[in-house]
């Protein structure tokens, strides 16, 4: 079959609009609070990047992943992993806007009467300046992007040239050490927008949990999409239900992974016990706080362990989708539990809660699927792909 033949359907551009249309709506509820009270849409913006954000390098760190391993289980979502690290582009602009608003959201560090009340360490006063903050997040980005550069470059070549052997080890060789960067860089960039509100309390764990929250919410995102995509042709005579087995097996032990990195922290910190360690877990463990905790470790792990752990489930078209969307939701739920109780004591969303994610995640939504569009639903030029789309379902 031709490139023209694995066309994205019609459902894709229905999906563009609608994704469209309600970035839009949330865009002008954004602006209304922006407004109204800066302080608070700041809060909510802060978690609403940090959602977007993860769909796009948790495709990249799966897309690396697939590259280094060879699976059959990445080769039908490789085109929807490549298209969402293209988004890249639009969450950097997104990240924009956070720099105007530091003094809302890092200002244990900025304040100087703050820092004078509470004072920082000397290597904290040389590495959180606001300048450095910029110059880092621009040093980010430029690392992130230059990885999707190469892989989405290398795969258009790889359709034309599909013998090109040389090619293909280069895919490996440059996935090992772009996860291991991937993985280094956005651990720094956690520490900078997230657990630098809090800078007197420090976890080396930290970043792996963004790491491993960010793969979850990729992977129940593609899992959604190949299923959406099935749907039509011509799809509809490629997923079989051994694919989604394998993508659900995965989402599986990413949730056992980030429940592990999760209980470490606790663990650790609870039993060391030091007045400037346990910090952050005194605001959220007690009060309302502790009832979002019970929450985020009922229905972000308990329930999506026990569900994930039926094989009939991981097999299921129309029941695995759900799942995996209700754990995109659960990542939101659980980055309003690790950023908003320093502002707040109050444990309840606000408006601003809903209007953030919805604008940036409609108009991410839209730019992902306008991407999905623009190259062919599965890379041609693989050699694997003639077996990896083989009917032999056991």
């Amino acid at each position: 079959m031709t490139a023209q033949d694995y066309k994205a359907p019609e459902s894709v551009g229905r999906l563009q609009r609608g994704a469209l249309a309600v970035g839009v709506v949330g865009l002008i509820l954004c602006a209304i609070g922006a407004a109204k009270s800066p302080a608070d849409f700041y809060h909510s913006y802060l978690i609403a990047f940090l959602l977007v954000l993860g769909l796009s390098l948790g495709s990249l760190g799966l897309l690396m992943l697939q590259h280094l391993t060879g699976g059959h289980w990445g080769i039908v979502i490789r085109r929807p992993l490549e298209a969402a690290t293209r988004t890249l582009m639009l969450v950097f602009f997104f990240f924009l806007p956070l720099l105007f608003g530091m003094k809302y959201l890092y200002s244990a560090w900025l304040d100087p009467a703050r820092v004078k009340a509470q004072p920082l360490s000397d290597l904290q006063q040389h590495y959180l300046t606001s300048q450095w903050f910029t110059v880092r997040a621009f040093l980010y980005f430029a690392i992130w992007l230059s990885l999707m550069l190469l892989f989405n470059s290398w795969s258009r070549t790889q359709d034309v040239n599909t013998e090109d052997r040389a090619l293909r080890r280069r895919f490996k060789l440059v996935a090992g050490p772009g996860i291991i960067l991937y993985v280094f860089v956005m651990s720094f960039a956690a520490f900078d927008w997230s657990m630098s509100i809090t800078p007197h309390w420090a976890s080396t764990i930290y970043g792996f949990l963004f790491v491993v929250g960010q793969i979850i919410s990729a992977m129940s995102l593609m899992i959604a999409v190949v299923v959406l995509l099935s749907r039509t042709e011509p799809f509809s005579h490629i997923l079989q239900k051994r694919h989604i087995h394998d993508l659900g097996k995965l989402l599986l032990a990413f949730v056992m992974l980030f429940a592990y990195f999760d209980f470490s922290q606790l663990l650790i910190i609870w039993a060391g016990n030091q007045p400037e360690e346990i910090t952050f877990y005194r605001s959220r463990l007690y009060g309302s706080w502790g009832a979002v905790a019970v929450i985020v470790l009922v229905f972000h792990f308990f329930v999506p362990f026990f569900l994930l752990l039926s094989r009939d489930l991981k097999r299921n078209a129309n029941l695995l989708p759900k799942v995996a969307l209700w754990m995109i939701f659960m990542r939101c739920v659980d980055l309003f539990w690790m950023t908003r109780p320093e502002f707040t004591a109050r444990a309840f969303p606000g408006w601003l809660d809903f209007a953030a994610p919805l604008a940036l995640g409609g108009l991410w939504l839209f730019f992902f699927s306008w991407q999905l569009q623009k190259m062919p639903l599965l890379p041609l030029g693989d050699p694997k792909l003639a077996e990896a789309i083989a009917s032999h379902e056991h």
